[in-house]
């Protein structure tokens, strides 16, 4: 296996020279922040201090490096978040809407970015809460996991969100639950949806002052798809919210300055290879670094934090137990030490890492009495 931070101290140096003018500040932090990425549970990082439950022996461990981009940190992180989002399933069938922005408008959104992903989330949400009041079958207040995404699964900047949306809706003035029949896995008309998206986004770009570049198509794409009870679609998402851009099973090379990399294709669902000087190679990775602060992963409508209690009355009410719903999830490996397989217990960390030790080879020559 090819490790991240190897290419990133390979080709980090051709990246600067290359691209040095260009690069935006939160770029540069996420290159420095992905030096953690060297050290990542090596002798290098911080240490914790492990002791078994059985025998008392103590072990010194290493640090993982913590950062969002890492392969080998984010898991459990990604599973807290699936574990919090099926917690909050609702009785219904559940739909995966893909906004996409058009390719004449990517430059422009790149630009933007601080403003331009908030308003793409919002207009996604916006798009769907419209349709969802307007329904016969719902009428009333919509809720959604909405995810923004950056690149493609060939790492080319294409960003889009992905809404998590049940077929549901509450009506809060006669108090009711509603629930849409989606028959033949039809939610809505993916065309008048692509119609009030492009409305409204287009609208938020022109209350910033910002000039629209020639060549904005007239017909924008949106997909709409049932995914059931929606725990494929979460999983789906969580795997690219914690683990970083690309995972290191995926870079297949990296020889003559060159980075190959494997996808799998969105139609054929066939892996296909494509391969890149190293230097583009990082600038792909860090263009997707988000500005700072802003969430990538919002909850709107009933399904945001603070409707806890209606979801809970509603899983009471049908009968739906959301331990049962997150049962099949892996635990979390356990820490066991290599001799006894007992479970380890951290009891101290942020131990400063210990320099090697020289072994010292005594001078028997000066030590040497000589013989009278």
């Amino acid at each position: 296996m090819i490790l991240l931070s190897a290419i990133i101290a390979t080709f980090e140096a051709d990246y600067r020279a290359a691209y040095g003018e260009t690069i935006l500040p939160g770029q540069l932090n996420a290159l420095h922040a992905l030096h953690a990425l060297k050290s990542c549970r090596t002798s290098a990082s911080p240490l914790m201090r492990a002791q078994c439950r059985d025998c008392g022996h103590t072990q010194l461990v290493p640090h993982s490096c913590g950062h969002r981009a890492c392969p080998h940190c984010q898991h459990h992180e990604s599973q807290q978040w699936l574990e919090r989002q099926l917690a909050k399933q609702v009785p219904a069938t559940y739909f995966l809407l893909t906004l996409t922005v058009p390719a004449a408008l990517r430059a422009l959104v790149w630009a933007n970015q601080q403003t331009l992903y908030d308003h793409l989330i919002r207009a996604s949400w916006e798009t769907l809460r419209t349709f969802v009041r307007n329904d016969t079958q719902l009428q009333g207040e919509a809720g959604a996991i909405a995810v923004l995404h950056t690149h493609s699964r060939r790492l080319d900047f294409h960003p889009h969100v992905h809404l998590v949306v049940p077929a549901a809706a509450i009506d809060p003035d006669k108090k009711r639950w509603r629930t849409k029949r989606a028959k033949r896995g039809y939610l809505f008309n993916h065309k008048a949806l692509a119609k009030v998206f492009r409305a409204k986004l287009l609208a938020a770009i022109a209350a910033e002052g910002l000039v629209l570049p020639a060549g904005v198509p007239g017909t924008w794409v949106v997909d709409c798809k049932n995914v059931g009870r929606g725990e494929k679609a979460l999983v789906y998402l969580g795997r690219y919210l914690y683990r970083g851009v690309i995972q290191e099973k995926d870079i297949v090379a990296c020889e003559n300055g060159q980075v190959t990399f494997r996808y799998r294709h969105a139609k054929h669902k066939r892996f296909e290879y494509r391969t890149l000087p190293g230097a583009h190679f990082l600038a792909l990775l860090l263009r997707h670094v988000l500005p700072k602060g802003f969430r990538r992963v919002r909850n709107f409508g009933f399904l945001h934090p603070n409707s806890k209690r209606a979801i809970a009355v509603l899983q009471w009410l049908f009968g739906l137990d959301p331990k049962r719903l997150i049962a099949h999830l892996k635990p979390r490996p356990r820490l066991a030490f290599p001799c006894c397989g007992a479970a380890m217990v951290i009891v101290q960390t942020g131990l400063t890492p210990q320099p090697p030790r020289v072994p010292v080879i005594p001078n028997l020559a000066a030590s040497e009495t000589p013989v009278m």
